[in-house]
């Protein structure tokens, strides 16, 4: 039977999700096709990229780098744009149905619901969306054609695991964590840590925002205000659990007692494939896991009081509304702060929570209301910042 190719855009192609879904299209010609490809800043890599796939638009968000991006492609006949707005209006082209969402933070938030409004799938591997505006995604996604088919490797182990499943038997969802570099650290060692300490994840490769967030675990934060928004599950139902090996993705216990997990090397190939292959089993070549490696898997609970940063997930959803977003904004001017050298590692969650307390509070938000927020937010925590 012949395959269907499908066509997909990739917003953060130049990301470490953005370049791995590119490895699954360059070793799957004949099941996808890169028809838009989109970045932030890197515009010599996003022009290697459109040259290798040869999609029908490249658009880099940084207006700046626009020159240098029309001239190197429009010889190959690849259509140019640049900017933010750029980017939101590719979600409505009909060149694609599924759109990889590998962009890191805030500004995946408005070329996701312009997908969902145009009725494309989402693979989504940009928490942020559902950690800033959780309850808007729902309601348009209830109205909507499209699908969220998540990538992070967490919720795509609850996703497998839930196949074949009566969702009215989930007991609980538990969302393993690395622990980060710090989770032998004391609380007073964390005082002293350098951004090259932060930096230095013992498991995963990513990049620098996403790997600090994991270092204070702001990132599990994430992960279970996400998991709530994708399952439907309250926030006593998801618990995180420290897991150093990084073997099981995560799992989930039913009704009956019965504990299903998802396990795999650390490696973000196969929930991508299997989030672009509609949750079906794609033959790779990638490393296999093997089980007799491991002489022991080991779990314990995380230390709220060493991490605070994870326990924002349960005041976010406990408050609704617009918490999650001037949370979110805060930490991400907080760990840019943090990686720049102004602040210590441990000022990141003081960040967090003055600017959490100092923002407007609309318990019934809409799209404009997240909007004001979040620029709100950031602006909060940067004067916060400078007290430090």
């Amino acid at each position: 039977m012949t395959q269907t190719i499908k066509n997909i855009a990739i917003i953060g192609s130049t990301g470490s999700i953005g370049t791995q879904t590119l490895d699954i299209a360059r070793q799957c010609p004949d099941r996808f096709k890169v028809t838009v490809l989109a970045a932030g800043t890197r515009v010599n890599d996003l022009i290697e990229q459109a040259r290798i796939h040869r999609p029908a638009l490249a658009i880099i968000a940084d207006q700046s780098k626009y020159a240098e991006l029309r001239d190197a492609l429009s010889p190959l006949g690849i259509a140019t744009a640049a900017g933010a707005k750029a980017i939101a209006d590719a979600m409505e082209r009909d060149d694609f149905s599924t759109v990889v969402t590998a962009t890191v933070g805030y500004s995946g938030l408005e070329p996701t619901i312009r997908a969902i409004r145009a009725g494309k799938d989402i693979a989504l591997a940009n928490k942020e969306t559902l950690v800033v505006a959780g309850e808007l995604i729902d309601r348009l996604l209830s109205a909507s054609a499209s699908r969220i088919l998540p990538v992070d490797s967490e919720h795509s182990a609850i996703y497998q695991c839930l196949v074949g499943e009566d969702p009215a038997t989930v007991d609980r969802l538990i969302i393993t964590a690395s622990g980060g570099p710090f989770r032998n650290h004391t609380k007073e060692q964390l005082a002293d840590v350098t951004v090259a300490d932060a930096l230095r994840h013992p498991n995963w490769s990513m990049g620098n925002k996403i790997t600090i967030d994991s270092a204070t675990m702001m990132n599990k934060a994430f992960e279970i205000i996400e998991a709530r928004w994708l399952f439907g599950l309250e926030a006593d139902r998801i618990e995180p659990v420290v897991h150093p090996q990084s073997i099981i993705h995560s799992m989930v216990q039913f009704c009956d007692g019965a504990v299903k997990a998802q396990l795999g090397i650390p490696d973000m190939h196969l929930p991508i494939r299997y989030a672009l292959g509609d949750a079906t089993r794609i033959d790779s070549h990638e490393r296999r896991l093997r089980i007799e490696d491991y002489a022991s898997l080991t779990f314990f609970r995380p230390d709220m009081s060493k991490f605070p940063c994870l326990g924002l997930a349960y005041t976010a959803l406990e408050h609704g509304g617009t918490a999650a977003c001037a949370i979110n904004a805060a930490n991400e001017v907080a760990v840019a702060a943090f990686l720049a050298g102004r602040i210590r590692f441990t000022d990141i969650y003081q960040v967090i929570e003055q600017t959490r307390m100092a923002t407007t509070f609309v318990p019934d938000p809409g799209y404009d209301d997240y909007v004001a927020v979040n620029s709100e937010a950031r602006a909060k925590a940067d004067e916060i910042i400078k007290t430090l």
